[in-house]
């Protein structure tokens, strides 16, 4: 049922036709551009489970191929995120080995990464968010140094990705936002430190952490409404206004009072 619902969705997005859900719009944006590049022309019709594709080429978006892939290749991802993640915080190779071994086996996991849903692409950025913050924390010995502005910064981008495909990304924030509240409170009672330099490193945070993750969630949307341009079954949910602009509706180009 959900690789109908959000299968029809990469169908709008690639015939530009205006929809509402529930969820931010990033994750079905993904799984229209993924069918878009790989030859899917959005006509499959996505009425029901079970419909066969036909001759229709749904590869790219769901990832049965090895050489087409997206959703499978997101969720194969999880294995070497929790694999690098594990091996940061352990230092144990065994354990490591072990959590990836784990995920390799999970029928779950597999099961998810090859349907077209937003599952895999969720799990990717929450994984992806804690990794880059694992990593950004080993480099607390040599702050505002390449490696450390480049993990600070992969784990805004993550964070805008979670948060950006389903609202249960907050999670992932709430837990990147104590780590670094915990970061900040241990930096401000280093009495070596002074205030300029504890300064430096809350702006830095700010910056990373969440003025980053708003700006590119601000803009997923920008490129939603932009790309979104044609009446369709979405229209009613908004304004008068809004409606007007969309190309097919029978208020296209209507001049709507404030």
């Amino acid at each position: 049922w959900d690789e109908t619902h959000f299968g029809k969705m990469g169908s709008y997005y690639i015939n530009r036709t205006f929809f509402f859900d529930v969820h931010p719009p990033l994750g079905k944006m993904l799984i229209g551009l993924a069918g878009y590049l790989s030859g899917y022309d959005g006509t499959f019709p996505f009425q029901k489970p079970g419909d066969r594709y036909e001759q229709h080429n749904y590869i790219g978006m769901r990832g049965v191929r090895l050489y087409r892939i997206f959703c499978a290749f997101l969720g194969s991802c999880l294995v070497p995120f929790a694999y690098l993640t594990v091996l940061e915080l352990s230092k144990s190779l065994p354990a490591a080995l072990l959590t990836a071994c784990i995920l390799i086996f999970d029928t779950g996991c597999i099961t998810l990464s090859q349907y077209i849903l937003l599952d895999p692409i969720l799990m990717f950025f929450l994984m992806g968010a804690v990794l880059s913050m694992v990593k950004c924390n080993s480099c607390a010995d040599r702050p505002f140094s390449a490696s450390w502005w480049f993990w600070l910064s992969l784990t805004g981008v993550n964070l805008a990705g979670a948060i950006g495909v389903k609202f249960v990304g907050l999670f992932v924030v709430l837990l990147v936002g104590l780590n670094t509240v915990y970061d900040l409170w241990d930096l401000l009672g280093n009495l070596s430190l002074s205030l300029v330099m504890f300064g430096k490193h809350l702006l830095a945070r700010v910056l990373c952490l969440i003025v980053l993750p708003l700006a590119l969630y601000t803009a997923t949307f920008a490129v939603h409404f932009t790309v979104l341009n044609k009446s369709g079954p979405g229209d009613g949910f908004f304004s008068s206004a809004f409606q007007s602009q969309l190309i097919g509706n029978n208020l296209h180009n209507v001049s709507i009072p404030e």
